[in-house]
């Protein structure tokens, strides 16, 4: 099904509109457990969060937000014309050696807030007039999110949610935000684990995230628009090309294409370049991850491109330019 009329949704509702308020309730009160013993994301630390206890992500019981605004860098789909309400918790469960952010997930920077906080501030960015809301980086903070959507939408929030994650999700975590989530927006950052393991300290990122990116189109399926060219709901993943890794990027194309749908919608982007840890020097004074030290080549971009139409995939993010109305 290539038509593109096929993927708009005329009559859309958020999905945790859809539950009782008692389940939304119920949902809330029950999340926060999965913190007592920690397995909220694939690192399965088993410290007690909810006594304050920290490991891997460095979070305890309340997530941290670093910043919350109208963000106008996102896929056309999300950002519209009034930008995506994004909230960026801060820190991270992977250590990604070439993050762009590491200024806040690599460091703590940001307020604990608990879920009422949180709340407030997704209500800030509706009536400023955002047209969804965007959880980044939220793998570490899954029950704190699902505590936040039930404290706002009892006061009101009526915006979609996009879950915008790197893929190293937890099942269960998952399973917590069934139903509350409307649109998954996750990162496939690698297919080999030795490239997680040097890259990421995660070696087993390539089987969570297919296990997660999964679990999430059986949710939501394939992304869907509205009438007004805004994304509804379904999936949309994203593919930061890295230099010298196009066969990675071609593996992992042709897993989404067979796995969930030739229909999946792809962000194929090029603005990876050299941050944080690549070229710098260590200890001894070698630089570090020297092959990955220069931004992609035109070649490489289009090479991605040819590999996802090889796999079938038809449905790319292509970016306007932006239109001030002021």
């Amino acid at each position: 099904m290539h038509e593109a009329e096929a993927f708009v949704v005329e009559d859309f509702e958020p999905a945790y509109l859809k539950l009782e308020p008692e389940a939304l309730r119920a949902r809330a009160e029950a999340a926060p457990e999965e913190l007592r013993d920690c397995c909220a994301c694939p690192r399965n630390c088993h410290c007690n969060r909810l006594k304050d206890e920290r490991r891997a992500c460095h979070t305890g019981r309340h997530a941290i937000v670093s910043s919350a605004f109208p963000h106008f860098g996102e896929e056309d789909c999300l950002r519209g014309f009034r930008g995506s309400g994004t909230i960026f918790f801060g820190l991270c469960n992977l250590r990604c050696a070439f993050c762009q952010n590491w200024d806040i997930s690599q460091v703590r920077a940001g307020r604990e807030l608990d879920a009422d906080a949180i709340a407030g501030l997704m209500l800030e960015l509706q009536d400023q007039g955002c047209h969804n809301i965007n959880f980044v980086t939220p793998e570490h903070v899954a029950p704190q999110v699902v505590e936040a959507i039930a404290a706002a939408a009892a006061r009101g929030l009526r915006l979609p949610i996009v879950y915008n994650t790197s893929a190293y999700d937890a099942l269960s975590s998952l399973d917590q935000l069934d139903g509350l989530v409307d649109i998954y927006m996750p990162d496939f950052k690698f297919w080999k684990p030795e490239t997680a393991l040097r890259l990421a300290r995660a070696k087993d990122y390539p089987q969570r995230a297919r296990d997660a990116i999964r679990e999430m189109h059986r949710q939501v399926g394939p992304l869907r628009f509205g009438p007004d060219g805004l994304a509804r709901r379904g999936v949309l993943v994203r593919h930061l090309v890295m230099p010298g890794q196009t066969e990675e990027a071609a593996a992992i194309l042709e897993w989404l294409a067979g796995e969930l749908s030739p229909d999946t919608y792809v962000n194929l982007m090029g603005q990876y370049r050299p941050e944080y840890q690549v070229g710098t020097l260590a200890a001894n004074s070698t630089p570090r991850h020297t092959d990955i030290a220069r931004r992609p080549t035109a070649a490489e971009m289009e090479d991605a491109y040819a590999a996802a139409r090889r796999a079938g995939l038809w449905r790319f993010d292509e970016r306007r330019p932006r239109v001030s109305f002021s």
